[in-house]
Formats: structure tokens, sequence, C-alpha cells
């Protein structure tokens, strides 16, 4: 015996110590999302593996860890459905399997036929065109996915993305099956000129190509998730949808109505980033209200096209000051995510 203690073996890290503390297995949710992104990776001279000085490192040094929008720990915002891969593929397969089953059944029924050529042709002008727009909203999700400092927030955003290809493909199928049940409606093969020329478009296609520019990933998030999409999923899923049932196409409703889901979802991680980026740092709500205020004053013209377009249904069902209303209340709300007041927009 020397008189010294004998030294305590040190207590061996379990696999799941980065996550802190917890006091309890993590969940799957956990292991799959936490801390995975490797531009982010710990004691790194650079967000990647290469001369600190290339063009991409310094893209994200100067767009997402010198955005104006900071945090002292990006690693603790959660997503508040927790959504994980197995989950989002579970939940879409189930999703997709309900939507081509009520296409098939409809388009056997002869629904399409029966809807006269005026609703086709209105659909031709208001809903087939949203497969480019949708598509520029996708680009600018996967944008804030790679950009994001955390990987719980490129989750929220990849899975966003995916939603919006399915909402893509959807416009492309449902397209296709009005031509071959109505193949006199020429306008039917025009979308892409429709969403290049028509004047009530153009609005919000501006609006949509100028978010492309919104190079700080933080912007990014507002312009498309605060701005863009709330006004899309309000005029062009929402309101879109109940003009079709009023109209008479119960499965141009049925559809809709069934991505209002991935709208609810994208709207709870959206507000939940915003509050957990002004816990953080309060000084990110000054930068969040900017954003918002000039965004929210560019999509004026988008609104106001969009209500001029859908107010125009055979029907008659439509009020364009309620649509243009609703088109800007919905854009407001969003600024109550970050502590801003949920005053209508300037028009």
């Amino acid at each position: 015996m020397n008189g010294t203690s004998p030294t305590r073996p040190t207590k061996k890290l379990r696999a799941w110590s980065m996550l802190g503390n917890l006091g309890r297995v993590p969940t799957e949710y956990e292991v799959g999302s936490h801390d995975l992104n490797p531009s982010t990776r710990r004691n790194r001279e650079s967000p990647l593996e290469l001369n600190p000085s290339s063009p991409v490192n310094t893209w994200f040094t100067t767009y997402r860890d010198r955005s104006e929008v900071q945090a002292d720990d990006w690693q603790k915002f959660r997503d508040p459905d927790e959504m994980t891969y197995r989950k989002y593929v579970t939940v879409q397969e189930e999703e997709e399997a309900f939507l081509n089953g009520a296409m098939d059944e409809y388009s056997d029924a002869g629904h399409d036929a029966r809807l006269g050529a005026d609703w086709i042709g209105y659909l031709a002008a208001a809903f087939v065109p949203t497969r480019y727009l949708t598509h520029g909203i996708q680009m600018v999700q996967m944008y804030i996915a790679g950009m994001a400092p955390s990987s719980y927030i490129t989750y929220c955003a990849s899975f966003a993305a995916g939603d919006l290809l399915r909402r893509g493909s959807l416009a492309a199928y449902r397209t296709r099956q009005m031509q071959i049940a109505c193949p006199s409606v020429a306008a039917l093969a025009e979308g892409r000129r429709t969403w290049e020329t028509r004047p009530e478009w153009q609005g919000l296609r501006k609006l949509v190509e100028r978010s492309f520019v919104a190079y700080d990933w933080a912007e990014a998030f507002v312009v498309s998730n605060t701005v863009i999409r709330p006004l899309v999923d309000e005029m062009l899923v929402e309101r879109l949808g109940a003009i079709a049932r009023a109209n008479g196409d119960e499965l141009t409703w049925m559809l809709l109505k069934n991505l209002s889901k991935d709208s609810e979802r994208a709207m709870r991680w959206t507000e939940a980033l915003a509050k957990y980026a002004v816990a953080q740092n309060p000084a990110n709500r000054v930068a969040f209200e900017r954003w918002h205020a000039e965004w929210s004053e560019r999509a004026s013209d988008a609104v106001r096209g969009l209500a001029e377009l859908l107010g125009s249904d055979p029907a008659g069902s439509a009020d364009r000051a309620s649509l243009e209303k609703a088109g800007f209340e919905a854009i407001a709300r969003t600024r109550a995510a970050f502590g801003g007041s949920d005053a209508r927009p300037a028009a």
C-alpha cells in the first residue's frame, strides 16, 4: 500500500452522449436527426473539407454562418411532428393510395366528362399551371435544407420539398386525366404558357422567381414559409378546393383537401422554428419582421392576381374581394410566429 486512493475508472460514454444528459434513451427521431449535417460538424475550420476560401465555403460562411439570424444552439430545435424518413414514407404512402383509388374511381364513373367545358377551362387556367409554381417553391425548400444550420431543420425542409413534389405530380396526373376525358379543351395542354404569360399569374411568378435570390438561409425561410406558402396554400388549396366543390367537381375538391394536410404540417414546423429562433436570440425578431414586411409588400400583386383569376368561376361562387382578403390575411397570420402583429400587410 502506498497510501494513495485507487483511481476510479472513467465512466464510459454512451453512444448517444452527444445529445447531452437526457436521462433516457433517445427517440428514433433524435437518433436519426441529431447533428448529421457535415457542414456544421464540431471543431471545423470551414463548412466543407475544402480550402476555406473556396467559393462553396465562402457561400456557406456568408449566407449561413454569418446570417442575421443566429442562435446559441440550433441542435435543440425539434420538429413538432418528429418526422423521420420511415414515418414520412408510411404516412404519404397511405395518402397516395387513397388519392390513386379516388382518381381511378371517379375516372371510371365519367366524372370529368359531366363537368362541362367551362369548368374544365377554368381549371386549365387556375389549376393546371400550379405544377410550375410548385416546382419553384420546392427549389427554395431544398435550398433551405442544404443551407440549414441544423439537420433537424434540414429534415423539415426536405420533407416539405417532398410534399411539394407530391403536389406537383398530382397536378400533372389530374391534368392528364382531364385531357383524356375532355380532349376538346385545348387549354389543358397550355399550362406552361398560361403560367408564363397570363396576366393574373405574373405577380406570383415574379414573387417566386425573386425568392431564388434570397440567399441568406433565414431570409429564404421567411419568404418561402411565411409569405409564399401561406398565400399559395390559402388561395390555391383551400379556396380553390371550395370553389371546385361549389362547381360540382368533387374530385378536385377531394384532392386539394388531402394536400391541406401537408400544408398544416409545414406550418407547424415553420411556427416552431420561428419561435425557437426568437427564444434563442430576441434580436432575430427584428430580421424576421423586416423580411416579412418586405416580402409581404412584394406579394401584393400576387394576391390580387390570384383573386381575379379564382373569382371567375362558372358558378359565380367566388367573391374576388373575399379572396383577396383571405390571401392577405393568410400572409399576415404568420407574423405571430415570431412575435409580430398579425395586422393585414400593406396592400
